[in-house]
């Protein structure tokens, strides 16, 4: 059932989504090689609890840390370790917290250090499909819509859209309805409503769509060993038209990237 939320309850909302996005720029700041995952996870854990939230990952269906961390052909889900990584990698950092009873999530990929041109585009495409599912999220669409505008845009470059794993509802729980594909139909799936909020979050590998499950439970890797990228926003229906309660700009302060991307779903 979705669960449409008041505009008090949108502003609760976007304190959670703002203290994920202070996480994010704060650990691209930390993004370099020869630094461990592991300890990215102690900084954001911290960080989440200073600002006076609760790590939303932490916990979760028995995730046993504050962030999924996901390099190179991991998609999402993966577990933090001792692993320094490496110039030339890249790395997803999916990061939740819960203030207030409301849940924010949401994601970045990140280069480390130089990374090369395909993995650059691989990047570009993948944020740039976000803002095509985003731009889709408006009364009068459907769902199916969001997931059109993402699969249209990668499958035009040749990239694979993974289908096992989805956007989502977010509200009280970190796992609403409605399920938000990277892949659909025009006009097809649930009516888009005032007041929904959900996370928009293309997963987009550089070669096949395929995945596979490692036996930890949790870490997802291309069934072909390329390259995947995953970038997530969380969005609100305000007005009949999408609004971002998340933001990138947190890390672009930090990389000291100048970027008006976000400028049409702000209030």
């Amino acid at each position: 059932m979705i669960i449409p939320k008041t505009a008090e309850e949108i502003e609760l909302m976007r304190e959670s989504a703002l203290i994920v996005s202070k996480t994010l720029g704060m650990i691209a700041k930390e993004i370099k090689p020869g630094v461990t995952t592991l300890h990215l996870d102690h900084l954001a854990e911290t960080f989440i609890k200073d600002n006076g939230a609760i790590p939303g990952f932490l916990g979760l269906y028995d995730f046993p840390n504050t962030l999924c961390v996901s390099p190179n052909s991991q998609v999402v889900h993966g577990i933090p370790n001792n692993t320094p990584l490496e110039e030339g990698d890249i790395l997803s950092v999916d990061c939740g917290a819960l203030k207030n009873g409301f849940y924010g999530d949401h994601a970045y990929t990140f280069p480390v250090g130089e990374v090369s041109e395909d993995i650059k585009k691989l990047l570009s495409i993948t944020k740039a499909s976000l803002y095509e599912g985003i731009r889709a999220f408006k009364v009068g669409n459907r769902i199916g819509d969001i997931g059109f505008a993402i699969q249209n845009l990668c499958e035009n470059e040749g990239y694979g859209v993974v289908r096992e794993l989805v956007g989502h509802g977010l509200g009280r729980t970190m796992h609403e309805d409605p399920e938000v594909p990277n892949y659909g139909r025009k006009g097809s799936g649930k009516k888009i409503v005032e007041g929904m909020v959900i996370a928009i979050e293309p997963m987009i590998n550089m070669g096949t769509k395929n995945i596979h499950q490692h036996k930890d439970g949790w870490t997802i890797t291309t069934k072909d060993g390329l390259p995947s990228a995953h970038f997530e926003h969380n969005v609100a229906v305000v007005n009949g038209m999408p609004e971002l309660l998340s933001t990138f700009d947190y890390i672009y302060q930090s990389l000291g990237i100048s970027s008006d991307e976000e400028l049409p779903f702000r209030a």
